[in-house]
């Protein structure tokens, strides 16, 4: 028998989670096989066209012609699953998230194929967001204490909704640059947010996160290093865009205002904590960018997995050394939720910036025998020179 949000079973009977259990597995299991199945075919495509990626040497070091149109089958994996499982379950609670997943699916796919300008990939990234806040629901109704911001009316929520839709979105994107990053840190976010919605008994919400984590698993099979094919915009901007609903919708979730008891008194916290290696790599790059005085969309090698790279760690370790880290993140903010919103927050952050200014320093020391602390800010940050670093 399938589960239904308000079956009115009791969440802590045996049976009951049993079944839940099984129903995930089956979910995870669904969309990693339909993906893993269409990969074969995705690449035999791209051969065919000659549909690949174009290297770039200043900020990619694959060798060969390799296909980035792996998003395609994540998609399929992820859309395909969704929809039966929506239908099996006789909810239309995601509709609005396929409609918005059906539009980014569209502009990735000709941005990975033809290319698509800033402008035109932004302004439809704002109507998604726009659909989801106006449409779906999806919306931050306060700031839960961070700046001393509690309640904030529907119209602020609202564009500031569509701010960290837009800015999330696009975070997966900016992490994905070496072989299997974006999608083993996608597999941890979307897991971490379905085993949470379990625990508060959204299953519907459960089921997304869970047909997500078995479509990246299935694409995954090909990707870690050396890779095999690339996630490309498509995948990114799907993963990303699913990523922070997901995060909204847990927030909202766990707000004191309408939920006595939530099971995580500090859900934003949490919810950065799952999301702490986009969120802050892209903050960090953002910064440096607009502080060099040129475009904050404009690639370079100043990644955190660029610069564990630059201190001699293979692929593989990077990968594993950031997913440790994304791990040992969430652990921490679960533990420490006394701590309120603000204040675990701040401390997160400032655990990120400890751990950019260790990798910083060292890699200057390396290069540079008379190197400061200093120099962090005022050399490589301020005035920061391509290839320093």
């Amino acid at each position: 028998m399938l589960f239904y949000p308000y079956s009115g079973l009791k969440a802590h009977n045996l049976e009951f989670l049993t079944g839940i259990n099984l129903q995930f597995l089956g979910i995870v299991g669904l969309s990693f096989f339909i993906t893993a199945v269409a990969i074969p075919s995705v690449m035999h495509i791209s051969d065919r066209y000659k549909l690949y990626d174009q290297k770039d040497f200043y900020r990619k070091d694959h060798a060969g012609e390799i296909s980035r149109l792996g998003g395609i089958a994540i998609f399929c994996g992820f859309m395909i699953t969704l929809l039966m499982f929506a239908t099996l379950l006789n909810t239309t609670t995601p509709n609005f998230l396929i409609i918005a997943c059906l539009i980014l699916f569209g502009v990735g796919l000709k941005d990975d194929i033809y290319g698509v300008n800033v402008s035109t990939k932004f302004g439809l990234q704002f109507i998604v967001a726009l659909i989801l806040v106006t449409f779906g629901g999806y919306r931050l109704s306060s700031m839960y204490g961070v700046f001393g911001i509690t309640d904030m009316n529907p119209f602020w929520g609202s564009i500031f909704t569509i701010a960290v839709i837009i800015f999330i979105n696009n975070a997966f994107n900016l992490i994905d640059g070496i072989d299997g990053l974006s999608s083993t840190i996608g597999i941890i976010v979307n897991l971490t947010f379905g085993i949470s919605f379990v625990v508060c008994r959204d299953y519907t919400s459960a089921f997304v996160a869970f047909s997500l984590v078995g479509a990246i698993a299935g694409f995954l099979v090909y990707n870690h290093a050396p890779a095999k094919i690339f996630m490309g915009d498509t995948g990114a901007l799907i993963i990303g865009l699913v990523s922070v609903v997901l995060a909204i919708r847990f927030i909202e979730l766990n707000r004191f205002n309408y939920v006595s008891n939530p099971d995580f008194t500090a859900g934003p916290a949490v919810a950065v904590a799952i999301l702490i290696v986009p969120v802050f790599d892209s903050l960090r790059i953002f910064t440096i960018r607009i502080l060099k005085g040129v475009s904050p969309f404009l690639g370079d090698n100043n990644h955190i997995h660029h610069r564990l790279k630059q201190h001699g760690f293979s692929t593989n370790q990077t990968v594993l050394i950031l997913a440790a880290f994304n791990i040992i993140m969430i652990v921490f903010a679960v533990y420490m939720q006394n701590m309120g919103n603000f204040g675990l927050i701040s401390v997160m952050i400032t655990i990120c910036v400890l751990f950019n200014v260790l990798l910083t320093y060292k890699k200057g020391r390396k290069k540079y025998r008379h190197y400061k602390i200093s120099d962090i800010l005022f050399k490589d940050t301020i005035n920061f020179r391509k290839g320093i670093l």
